[in-house]
């Protein structure tokens, strides 16, 4: 079983420059790791700019809708793309992992602690009611990323 993790589209990030609505804060990274950026998939560097913006991570008609606030770098430009391996920002952080079916209805979940990610996700995908799983940090709660089944 393979797997595709993407970081959001960067036009999500231009749009939200654009618009400079109120819910969208310009910060500074003041440590690393801190600022994970939901494009490139890595820690911001200390110092970098990155924008805090309210986004909509399962945009479903379900119960399950999400959102909540993420950083992304202000010069992100394009998506980072991992298959089969994890990316930066899932390294070192305990993670929350919601399954979801086709249907947008949560079928399981698992926490993943530092180092177990990659097993954490192919259990969930043993499981073929899954399709997708929605990583979050399970401190904060924030969205990291989406695991997608992929086949090459």
């Amino acid at each position: 079983m393979t797997y595709q993790i993407t970081g959001i589209s960067p036009e999500t990030l231009a749009s939200h420059k654009k618009t400079n609505e109120s819910r969208t804060v310009s910060v500074k990274a003041t440590s690393k790791p801190g600022f994970p950026c939901r494009v490139s998939l890595e820690d911001a560097e200390e110092g970098e700019e990155l924008l805090l913006f309210h986004h909509v991570s399962h945009d479903v008609e379900s119960p399950y809708r999400s959102s909540y606030a993420i950083y992304a770098r202000s010069s992100a430009t394009k998506a980072a793309r991992y298959t089969d391996e994890v990316p930066p920002v899932f390294q070192g952080r305990p993670l929350g992992m919601r399954a979801f079916g086709t249907d947008a209805m949560l079928k399981t979940a698992g926490l993943s602690m530092p180092g177990d990610a990659d097993k954490t996700i192919r259990e969930l995908f043993e499981l073929d009611e899954v399709a997708y799983i929605d990583v979050h940090n399970a401190a904060h709660g924030c969205f990291v990323a989406r695991v997608e089944r992929f086949d090459q």
